[in-house]
């Protein structure tokens, strides 16, 4: 999902219990005990290198620009005044990512690099391209263990599986659109997003087609067109003419069909797989927890289930690393995922396209309870990226 101008709250029971969440609230990334079970899992490798980067609301420093290529953990802190997400970019691809930092808030972002340029950018009000600063690293990563090299050739598997499903879903939404059936064109368009909600992080690696696919308008920047699956729920909710979006399904189709055939050359590694796992739960804590993500459709629910689903999925296919490096993790993720799940699941109805209420008819109490669930998840998960790299 591109940058948002809204960020998470990790927070302990006791104070989600007074968190008055809405559909229009912002949520802002708290110091929590994730922080530090992140930094503690992470430094606990000797192959591990610890960088530090201080991200301003002017300046982006990072501590060390010529690094060793293997694992890194990036030890960033937030001295600004603004809410901040920082990436690390190979060329265009987004190669890990953390968003809303908030202001004089740390947090350890372990990645596995490979010999070559990168840029990091931090993004203060996580929006525009960032200030960026070079860093290059020599040496490759490690070669794969048999164990890795499953895992990785299982969740691309999984993606390639999801982005190929994605593609005909898309194309009824598009000849449903083009048709003018607008009843129908509305029962597709939750459908056809599971697919690239259950794996978002990858496709999002490819900056070029994210922006276009998946962008909300509360969240274009000047000059941005406003195009993909959420510039077609508008046209769908609101009663518009839908001659005039056929070209924007045209381009929505093709996008899909290009995200699936870049997958075999996506790049993935056990330490991605596990960050992106993150990266999908802070997407339903930023966006489809505050009913943000479908402001039109309120399909919120159903893109809920594609990221936990998705999340689950990485978890499912680190895990015989993970029982070596961290076998409490196993259980503690295994207990949680499986909270998360049996509370989103009283919100299930088949007799609806996507399988899931509107959310509009989800109250702010239940709305809470469904945080609790997230939060618990969110701090363990937090550590499953440095778990997989070794890092525990």
């Amino acid at each position: 999902m591109p940058s948002r101008a809204r960020a998470l709250v990790v927070l302990p029971l006791a104070s989600l219990a007074a968190l008055a969440l809405s559909s229009c609230g912002a949520l802002v990334d708290a110091p929590s005990s994730s922080s530090a079970a992140a930094s503690d899992a992470a430094s606990g490798g000797a192959a591990d290198a610890s960088v530090a980067i201080d991200a301003s609301d002017s300046a982006c420093e990072v501590a060390e620009t010529d690094l060793p290529g293997g694992v890194t953990t990036f030890s960033i802190t937030n001295t600004g005044n603004q809410v901040t997400e920082v990436y690390v970019y190979d060329g265009d691809r987004i190669v890990t990512e953390k968003e809303n930092i908030g202001p004089g808030t740390s947090y350890d972002l372990t990645v596995d690099l490979t010999e070559g340029e990168y840029q990091v950018a931090c993004k203060p009000g996580m929006v525009g391209d960032g200030i960026r600063q070079a860093i290059a690293v020599t040496g490759g990563s490690s070669q794969l263990t048999a164990a890795e090299q499953t895992a990785v050739d299982s969740y691309r598997a999984y993606v390639q599986q999801q982005a190929d499903a994605t593609v005909p879903l898309v194309q009824q939404l598009r000849d449903a659109i083009a048709a003018g059936d607008r009843a129908k064109a509305q029962s597709l368009y939750a459908p056809s997003r599971v697919g690239w909600e259950s794996v978002e992080p990858v496709a999002e690696s490819f900056g070029d087609l994210d922006p276009r696919m998946d962008v909300r308008e509360a969240d274009l920047e000047a000059g941005q067109q406003f195009t993909g699956w959420h510039r077609l729920e508008k046209a769908l909710w609101t009663d518009e003419d839908l001659a005039g979006v056929v070209p924007v399904a045209d381009q929505l189709l093709l996008d899909v069909q290009e995200l699936a055939q870049r997958v075999p050359n996506a790049a993935i590694t056990p330490n991605s797989i596990g960050n992106g796992a993150k990266e999908l739960l802070d997407e339903v804590a930023t966006g489809k927890i505050t009913g943000e993500e479908e402001a039109f459709s309120h399909t919120d629910l159903v893109d809920f289930k594609g990221n936990v689903d998705g999340a689950q999925k990485a978890f499912e296919v680190l895990t015989p690393i993970v029982q070596t490096t961290d076998p409490e993790l196993v259980i503690e993720l295994t207990t949680q995922f499986a909270a998360v799940q049996a509370a989103l699941a009283p919100y299930a109805d088949p007799g609806v396209p996507g399988g899931y209420v509107s959310y509009d008819t989800v109250t702010e109490d239940q709305r809470r309870e469904l945080a609790r669930a997230v939060d618990a998840l969110s701090e363990p998960l937090s550590q499953l990226g440095a778990a997989a790299a070794g890092q525990a």
